[in-house]
């Protein structure tokens, strides 16, 4: 099973577009763990993950994130902010998972 944190400002946002991955998730038979958190809580929380996506509204964090994940070797990237808009949970989920391939 794979372990996605979404995070944005508050964890409020991405709880939505979690919902909407879970969903998606389901639909195509995937094990996966997601969890929704605010950027605050990165740093203490990052390594129990897979992968790390950021809201388009904290992508200022992307290379203090990308550092900080570095030294485990899991990957931060941030959603597309059209997708996350949209709340395209299926293809925010397959970009995810791309980023574990």
């Amino acid at each position: 099973m794979k372990r996605i944190l979404v995070c944005c400002a508050a964890g409020l946002s991405t709880s939505m577009v979690v919902n909407r991955m879970r969903q998606a998730a389901e639909q195509q038979n995937i094990a996966v763990e997601l969890n929704a958190a605010g950027i605050n809580v990165f740093t203490e929380s990052f390594s129990r993950y897979d992968c790390c996506l950021l809201g388009p509204q904290v992508k200022t964090h992307l290379e203090a994130c990308r550092a900080q994940a570095a030294t485990s070797q899991i990957p931060v990237s941030v959603i597309n902010s059209m997708d996350y808009g949209m709340m395209r949970g299926d293809k925010i989920l397959a970009d995810a998972l791309a980023l574990l391939a």
